[in-house]
Parts: C-alpha cells; sequence; structure tokens
C-alpha cells in the first residue's frame, strides 16, 4: 500500500472521488488531512459491576452521550477513556483506504487520540470515532474544533467498499 501525499489527495477531491465536510484545503498536508474534533462525546457511566466482553457485548449498555456546549471545553481526567466523533464527514472511495493517527503535541501532554481502531475501510462514508485517552497524571481540557487527528490515505488492491455496522455513522 502506498500513502497519497497532497498532490494526489487534492486530485481525488477535485474529482469527487474523496469528499470531507466541511473542509478547508488547509487541513491538508504532505501526507495527511487534519480532522477536527466535534463536539459529541460517548462517556462511561460509573457502575461497579461486571461486563462481559464477547461477541455481543454492546458498548452502550455501559456508555453515555454528552454534548459540549458552545465554547466550552470537554474535561478528561487521568487514566479516563471516552469517545469522540470528527466535525467532518469522510467518504472514502473504493481503492482508498486511511488510518487515523494522533498529533505529536497532543502525545506529548498524554493525550491519545485514537487506541486501537485507528484502520478506515475503503468506501467508508460517515464521521470518524476517536477513543480518547488521557494518560497524563492531570486533567485535561479538550475543545470542540481543535485539529485533534490527521488522516492518512493509501492506495489498496482490489476494489472492495465497507457495508458494516458503523457505516454512516455520525455519533460515537
Amino acid at each position: 500500500m502506498a500513502v497519497l501525499t497532497r498532490g494526489e489527495i487534492i486530485i481525488l477531491l477535485k474529482k469527487g472521488r474523496l469528499k470531507i465536510s466541511p473542509f478547508s484545503y488547509k487541513q491538508i498536508g504532505a501526507g495527511s488531512i487534519d480532522l477536527h474534533l466535534g463536539s459529541t462525546f460517548r462517556v462511561f457511566k460509573k457502575t461497579h459491576g461486571i461486563f462481559y466482553v464477547n461477541d455481543n457485548a454492546d458498548y452502550k449498555k455501559i456508555t453515555q452521550l454528552v454534548k459540549v456546549r458552545n465554547g466550552d471545553s470537554f474535561i478528561i481526567l487521568p487514566g479516563e477513556l471516552a469517545h469522540g466523533i470528527t466535525e467532518e464527514k469522510i467518504t472514502l472511495p473504493v481503492g482508498i483506504s486511511a488510518r487515523i493517527d494522533g498529533r505529536s503535541r497532543f502525545a506529548r501532554i498524554g493525550l491519545l487520540t485514537h487506541l486501537s481502531s485507528s484502520f478506515v475501510q475503503p468506501g467508508t462514508a460517515g464521521k470518524i470515532v476517536l477513543e480518547i485517552a488521557n494518560l497524563s497524571p492531570i486533567p485535561l481540557a479538550i475543545k470542540p474544533g481543535t485539529k485533534i487527528c490527521q488522516l492518512i490515505l493509501e492506495e489498496t488492491k482490489g476494489n472492495a467498499k465497507y457495508k458494516g455496522k458503523f457505516y454512516s455513522q455520525t455519533k460515537p
């Protein structure tokens, strides 16, 4: 697989094969696209019971949605995990997959913007859920609208399109 650079990303956008909304060409770097943090988060409910992890596990049973009001920040405590979501809706064409990667400026303060699900399937259409964790010893305040991560596009061999459970997601 080959990582697409700025010029190739622009060609895909201009041809309408890659769609990002909202979008500005200023978001494109040498080999990635900056994405912004949305204002809806999924946080864990406070519980003392055991949650059994299996193929039928439903994360919605142990989490709840929280919306951050305009201008406010989302506070993530040390050791805490929350799901965020990008402001941008991404539509990838067949033949292009992507990976989400954190930004080093945030990793240096202990904020991880995704933990394990960094792969974005070819043909995906929707917002991207972020697995945000605070590994620092202090609470961190994150403002929606912050350039939180980057999307790295890769060519795939063959054409396939994602049609799974999280197609067209709009909430974490």
